[in-house]
């Protein structure tokens, strides 16, 4: 058994990361067996600071790091399985104030989470803050920042690997397990169990330290006992063995005590870890249930210790998942009416749920390290999460979960290198100042960075031709590429004027010469076009003009209204026959004759009656004859007449000719057999004559 516990004991040390922050060489602590590394190489901010009248003689204590009263973090980063269960534990001893000192208070974070208010008040102790988490990546950063008061500092960093079972909840996504109380009751003596008892290494507490408001209010016949007895604790937690062999009764039926709970009120989750040590006859028994005005549902619980936990001097550890605790928790252990032994307690433990806070979204996060170990300047120190609890100096950070990047600023921080292709992955950023480098290689793809608005690349070492896509880039407002060695043809869209665009000092960029001339070329012929159809409006309007006024001559020189007066064709009509273009001349005699005389009338309409005839050759024709002599329609019948001549459409009906004798204007039309357009409007029926 002890083999197989060294065993244990040894290959759970390998796994341990235990940091002396401040100390100036690695050691193995002689009373507990563990190795310390120095956090040289790990911390270069900061300094260390020999600690004034350390609490005890353990090396860890004797120095400290201390760092600068800023707004900055100051980080450590410690490697993990990712979702592997860990103890993270921090410890500061900052030991006796010199005389222009005051005792500092600080924020220390895990991640982007808040972990603890640090308030030293106490010279002599040794505050120890411990977050169980399950990792969600290959590492987690411990901060300190944003001191108060005193200068910040550190003592110890610790990280305790947990086996697959411990501490698993419902809910260690969203929350880690901040560590409130562990408790040894019963304890020999004042020390705390720890390494090499606790294969954990965690820190037992024994109830005989007393500390202000700290464990109170024990109740009046507590004894304590312990036994040498192997105890079996093979359950969820494995409490170590020397604390199980440890316990308080309460011969006097109860047992009863006050405790602070440091963070809360909050919602908790909590172990009450007991064992039979004693040696119980046959006719004895143990009995008890817990009184807590908080936990109602648990009080009615009756705990038999030896029958929960099939047997003696085996561990039986009811848990508390999720319940609210005040900050002074009051609890009871009270003895059933049929029981003849008190009340046992072995040990406790209970931690407050601690939500867990969003950081930086991972791809952010990734392009964000590669261009900070890309400066040769003082980039590199930055550490912890970019934007929480406090940002970086040169970026921006969103308020969306999770946190992304909208502004990086690196100008004239000395980056060298090729910017990363997973740039275009950052698709919150807004504004991007690469500017005063040493960038090199062609700029990666970012045409899905739909939010940049501003991007300044000029002065470095850029090569290559300016990607095309960041003309269509919809909310580019600033573009300077200046002092670069872009090549190749400017995107045309860049030259519009839309975005403001600075490219001087490229000597192999130039504007696109065809482009501008193909440009042009159409302008030209747009230009042309537009001097053609003007042209033939103009000679339209001229002809026009012609045949109104030759309208108005014949008018005025015709004599005689009958229009059977001549079978001649008028010699003065307004419209000349050799006109090219215009509607050949049909004279009077063949309209009467293929109208039979105008007797068949199939319509009638603003310009007179319409008539229907055939001709010789057995065209259908349909005869339109004015009925007003009046200046108007003869206007109208010449701009009919010139009109229809010249244009031809599918949907007009086709003017066949027209007659202009014995003062009669008359035109001629190709006869439709499938009606007009106000048939197909409004039905076949609505109208049954043709009107024109």
């Amino acid at each position: 058994m002890n083999i197989k516990k060294s065993f244990k004991n040894i290959y759970q040390q390998d796994d341990f990361v235990s940091i002396d922050c401040g100390g100036t060489s690695n050691y193995t602590d002689p009373s507990t067996g563990l190795a310390w590394i120095s956090d040289v190489g790990l911390m270069y901010r900061g300094k260390p600071v020999q600690v004034e009248n350390p609490n005890g003689n353990q090396l860890q204590f004797q120095k400290r790091r201390d760092f600068p009263i800023d707004s900055k973090k100051y980080c450590y980063t410690l490697n993990t399985v990712e979702r592997r269960r860990y103890l993270v534990r921090a410890t500061f001893q900052y030991g006796s104030l010199k005389s222009e000192d005051t005792y500092p208070k600080f924020e220390l974070y895990l991640d982007a989470t808040q972990w603890a208010t640090v308030t030293i008040f106490d010279a002599s102790r040794t505050y120890v803050n411990e977050m169980i988490i399950r990792a969600s990546s290959q590492s987690v950063d411990v901060c300190i920042c944003c001191a108060t008061t005193g200068f910040p500092f550190i003592s110890t960093l610790e990280l305790r690997p947990f086996n697959l079972s411990m501490y698993a909840t419902d809910f260690e996504d969203k929350f880690f397990l901040k560590v409130a109380a562990r408790v040894n009751f019963g304890a020999s003596s004042k020390d705390a169990i720890r390494y090499p008892d606790d294969p954990y290494d965690r820190i037992w507490d024994s109830d005989l330290v007393k500390r202000q408001n700290y464990l109170v209010g024990v109740a009046p016949g507590t004894e304590r006992i312990s036994t040498s007895r192997d105890v079996d604790t093979r359950s969820k937690e494995y409490p170590p063995v020397k604390v199980m062999q440890t316990a308080v009764v309460g011969t006097k039926r109860v047992l009863s005590y006050r405790l602070n709970l440091d963070g809360f009120p909050g919602m908790a989750r909590a172990y009450a870890y007991f064992a039979e040590i004693e040696d119980l006859g046959a006719n004895e028994s143990r009995k008890f249930r817990l009184e807590q005005p908080n936990l109602a549902d648990y009080n009615r619980a009756v705990v038999n210790i030896a029958e929960n936990a099939n047997g003696d001097y085996t561990l039986y550890e009811p848990s508390y998942m999720n319940v609210s605790l005040e900050f002074v928790l009051s609890f009871s252990f009270r003895e059933t009416p049929d029981s003849t032994r008190g009340p046992l307690l072995n040990a406790m433990e209970i931690s407050k749920y601690v939500q867990i806070a969003a950081k930086t979204d991972r791809q952010d996060l990734a392009v964000l390290n590669a261009l900070r170990f890309m400066s040769a300047e003082s980039l590199s120190v930055d550490e912890g999460d970019p934007c929480v609890p406090t940002p970086w100096e040169w970026v921006n950070c969103s308020s969306t979960v999770p946190l992304r990047i909208t502004k990086i600023d690196l100008s004239g921080k000395n980056v060298k290198g090729e910017i990363p292709v997973e740039l275009k992955n950052m698709q919150d950023l807004t504004e991007l100042w690469l500017d005063g480098n040493y960038l090199t290689g062609q700029f990666p793809d970012i045409s899905n960075l739909i939010y940049l608005k501003i991007l300044h690349l000029e002065n470095n070492k850029f090569t290559g031709a300016l990607p095309s896509y960041l003309a269509s880039l919809p909310s580019l407002q600033e573009l300077y590429i200046q002092n670069n060695s872009f090549s190749g043809e400017i995107p045309a869209g860049l030259l519009t004027g839309k975005i403001k665009f600075k490219y001087e000092y490229n000597l192999g960029l130039r504007k696109g010469e065809r482009k501008q001339k193909h440009f042009k070329l159409i302008i030209g012929i747009s230009v042309g076009a537009v001097a053609i159809i003007s042209l033939l409006l103009l000679g339209t309007l001229l002809i026009l003009r012609n045949l109104r006024r030759k309208s108005s001559l014949q008018r005025s020189n015709g004599k005689g209204d009958s229009l059977r007066a001549s079978t001649k064709p008028s010699t003065h009509y307004s419209i000349s026959r050799k006109d090219e273009g215009v509607a050949c001349y049909i004279s009077l005699p063949d309209l009467e004759e293929a109208t039979n005389n105008f007797s068949k009338k199939i319509g009638k309409g603003s310009f007179g009656s319409v008539y229907y005839g055939k001709m010789k050759d057995g065209k259908e024709i349909a005869v339109k004859m004015m009925a007003d002599s009046s200046t108007h329609m003869n206007k109208q019948f010449v701009t009919e007449v010139a009109l229809l001549s010249r244009i031809h459409h599918r949907n007009l009906v086709p003017l066949i000719g027209y007659c202009e004798e014995e003062h009669q204007c008359i035109l001629v039309y190709e006869y439709m057999h499938n009606g007009t357009l106000r048939d197909h409007i409004h039905g076949p029926f609505s109208h049954k004559k043709l009107v024109l």
